[in-house]
């Protein structure tokens, strides 16, 4: 299994942290993981993006040109990205704010309110959460327990108050992602 997977937005959604997360709770269930960050010089409100590849076996090469995963946080990532999502991957798009669309047949789409459902849990800063849950709920790279425990351990002093929410957070997100995923019946 190797997943190559782009989370981008605008700086101060938590796109890296949202990176970070996965790559060292990926660690903690002993894959092989890079992850390169990658900022615009304005940070907060500029572009932010990382690639996290995760895989069973060492990596080659941590450059991603077309992710099996793509997580679209904001419309300009959604439209610099939709495109290069390789065949049989997964675009997974904050529909609260982003109004591109994709016509695209060869791809799973989990569109999720993701800043809309941040809000509701009280902190709009929880929408990188939501959509790492809805990510796992799709492709599970890593086990959702091990997304908690990694949060729980990495989660900054400071910002300890907040761990509950983050949990509730990326479990809103993967109930999300499921109920698209779940068959019709």
């Amino acid at each position: 299994m190797q997943e190559e997977i782009i989370l981008a937005g605008f700086g101060g959604q938590g796109v890296l942290f949202g990176g970070q997360l996965l790559a060292h709770a990926a660690m903690r269930e002993g894959k092989h993981v890079t992850w390169i960050p990658s900022y615009g010089p304005e940070m907060r409100g500029g572009t932010a993006n990382c690639t996290v590849v995760i895989s069973d076996d060492p990596i080659g090469a941590p450059i991603v040109k077309y992710p099996s995963v793509a997580v679209a946080f904001n419309n300009p990532s959604m439209l610099k990205y939709m495109d290069l999502v390789r065949p049989g991957g997964l675009l997974v798009v904050n529909e609260s704010i982003v109004s591109a669309t994709t016509e695209r047949q060869d791809i799973r789409i989990i569109s999720v309110p993701a800043t809309e459902t941040a809000n509701q849990l009280g902190e709009t800063r929880l929408t990188n959460m939501i959509l790492c849950g809805a990510m796992l709920a799709a492709v599970p790279v890593v086990s959702m327990e091990t997304l908690i425990a990694t949060i729980t351990d990495k989660l900054p002093r400071r910002k300890q108050h907040l761990l509950g929410i983050n949990i509730e957070a990326i479990r809103q997100g993967a109930a999300l992602a499921e109920a698209q995923l779940a068959p019709a019946s």
